[in-house]
């Protein structure tokens, strides 16, 4: 197996919750977005506008309205990678063009780049020893969302990450083991996964528990609770900016 720094670094990463009292300087910042803007990029458009959150306020609220979880507020540092075609549509206009309404096209290559980008961010972030999180439920609370953070139409917050360095618990917890090479990648084309190969896939999280007892809890604690449900309803209320632009 050919391992080098940065695939050791990709294996040995995992999400980080709980953070050491200690500031991420201005350096190790600007390092960690100049690194998030070298991402590929459609056209090299950058169809993205990150937010660095340094406000304790917003931060505070935040950890509320993203499913209320306190090690947000605590971050030393909050990025918010916001699919942004608005920034385009503007200056198509400046420019004397007639710029299409943006389609659900856009916005799917849009959160591309910003996804993109966000995970340079996370990949050099753990070269200096930075850990972070991904928080997928900026994309909740819609409404409360573009009125915390003045998002207006066109403009979708793809992903928020927290940053910091990690305490000792954090660093030696044991990452979460992924499924087998075989299990996620096919050849050519899709195959559908029958129940026997589903059951092979997930044998790592039913070794104290029958496949059934696991994938339902798994389902009411994730795919039917209240905060996916919610997800859903905020994203459709984002995409409404773009279905007029279906035909555009």
């Amino acid at each position: 197996m050919i391992v080098n720094e940065i695939v050791k670094s990709l294996y040995d990463r995992k999400s980080v919750r709980v953070f050491e009292e200690r500031s991420i300087s201005e350096e190790c910042k600007k390092e960690i977005l100049m690194a998030a803007l070298q991402a590929p990029s459609a056209g090299n458009q950058q169809l993205y506008t990150i937010l660095d959150i340094t406000d304790q306020n917003l931060k505070d609220r935040l950890a509320v309205s993203c499913d209320n979880q306190p090690f947000i507020a605590k971050a030393p540092m909050v990025l918010i990678f916001c699919a942004d075609i608005l920034k385009w549509i503007d200056l198509f206009e400046e420019g004397g063009s007639a710029p299409r309404k943006p389609g659900c096209g856009d916005l799917i290559l849009a959160i591309d780049d910003a996804l993109i980008a966000a995970q340079n961010a996370v990949v050099a972030a753990e070269s200096m020893g930075i850990g972070s999180c991904y928080i997928g439920d900026i994309m909740e609370q819609c409404e409360q969302h573009r009125e915390m953070l003045h998002l207006p139409e066109y403009v979708f917050p793809a992903a928020m990450l927290v940053f910091g360095y990690p305490t000792r618990q954090q660093t030696e917890r044991k990452k979460p083991e992924r499924c087998r090479l075989e299990d996620m990648v096919q050849e050519n084309t899709y195959q559908r996964r029958d129940g026997q190969s589903l059951r092979i896939m997930f044998d790592k999280e039913t070794k104290n528990k029958s496949f059934e007892e696991w994938s339902q809890a798994f389902c009411k604690r994730k795919y039917n609770s209240d905060f996916s449900r919610e997800m859903s309803r905020s994203v459709q209320e984002y995409i409404k900016d773009y279905l007029d632009g279906r035909q555009g």
